[in-house]
């Protein structure tokens, strides 16, 4: 059986020569039937400059749009998944005279397990009334995280190993927060 190929710029036939005699058939009607069956992606070779680099660009940020949508989605299905009790964390600030006492208590805390994590902010000032007189002072803070229920121990443990007369230990309620965050808080400090 003899072939006739037909050539398109997306996709080559070879179709049995009896199912299209090209020596009897118009040339307009070989490209129109041509054109008619065309499908599916196009080849590289039909793709002039511009539209060559659209098509891959295309090809390549869908896929990467679909990794990210993918991330996206699992991190939002964990933060939902999640449950959380309004109040079972809490944010603790001490303020500290110099980065020497702040980083020997933030590291007694954290050892004791009394908190999962202490920031150190340095360099604040404050400006307070001490003994009749309004005073100024540079300081450095902690932010501690910890269970409400570690709150009178971390007091307790401030007070004893802190340098001031009257140390400042104050905590508010984490009322809301990153689900996995506060979930490594509770794994860290035991109850």
């Amino acid at each position: 059986m003899a072939f006739c190929r037909l050539d398109s710029p997306y996709l080559s036939y070879r179709l049995p020569r009896s199912t299209i005699r090209a020596e009897r058939l118009p040339n307009w009607y070989l490209k129109r039937r041509v054109w008619g069956m065309r499908i599916g992606l196009p080849c590289i070779e039909a793709l002039q400059g511009g539209s060559c680099r659209a098509w891959l660009l295309t090809v390549l940020l869908s896929a990467f749009m679909l990794q990210l949508l993918r991330g996206v989605g699992l991190r939002a299905f964990s933060m939902a998944s999640e449950t959380y009790i309004s109040g079972a964390h809490s944010a603790a600030f001490v303020t500290c005279p110099n980065d020497t006492v702040a980083k020997d208590l933030a590291r007694g805390i954290v050892q004791q397990k009394l908190a999962a994590c202490v920031n150190i902010v340095p360099a604040i000032t404050s400006v307070y009334e001490w003994q009749g007189a309004v005073q100024e002072d540079s300081e450095v803070l902690l932010m501690i995280k910890t269970r409400s229920s570690k709150v009178p121990a971390l007091t307790d443990y401030v007070r004893k190993n802190h340098p001031y007369e009257v140390a400042e230990v104050i905590s508010l309620p984490i009322d809301q927060g990153n689900p996995p965050y506060l979930k490594w808080i509770s794994d860290v400090v035991p109850e």
